[in-house]
């Protein structure tokens, strides 16, 4: 197998990844509103949070699902662009403004980590 086409697997992988795990925000919010620390003090996610992570995974559902059908070339580029675009976007967001000093730091290094994960995926497109 060459090196394009690993590269192409572990993007396709990554994006499945991202489509799984996403989809179970959006069935169940409290998979991030809990280490965000975004629930209430009896473990609940309030109205509010449930929609906003609610919408958050129904967008990387979208673009994990674009990562694993685009065809290699352009296309899959503007797949993996967008979820780096994203990841970037949630560390900035959650890493300043989470509540807890401690959450945001770790929050936004798991963005980080992700969106470093995937561009370099995508370097060989």
């Amino acid at each position: 197998m060459s090196e394009k086409s690993r590269s192409v697997v572990a993007t396709r992988v990554l994006g499945a990844a991202t489509a799984v795990y996403s989809a179970a925000l959006v069935v169940s919010p409290r998979v991030l509103a809990k280490p965000t620390g975004l629930t209430t003090s009896r473990g609940e996610v309030p109205a509010p949070v449930r929609t906003l992570v609610a919408a958050i995974g129904a967008r990387d559902v979208a673009i994990g699902t674009a990562m694993v059908l685009a065809k290699p070339g352009g296309a899959l580029r503007a797949a993996v662009m967008t979820r780096v675009a994203a990841d970037l976007a949630d560390a900035a967001v959650f890493g300043l403004t989470l509540p807890d000093r401690t959450t945001r730091r770790k929050v936004a290094a798991f963005a980080l980590c992700w969106a470093a994960l995937c561009g370099v995926s995508g370097l060989r497109r």
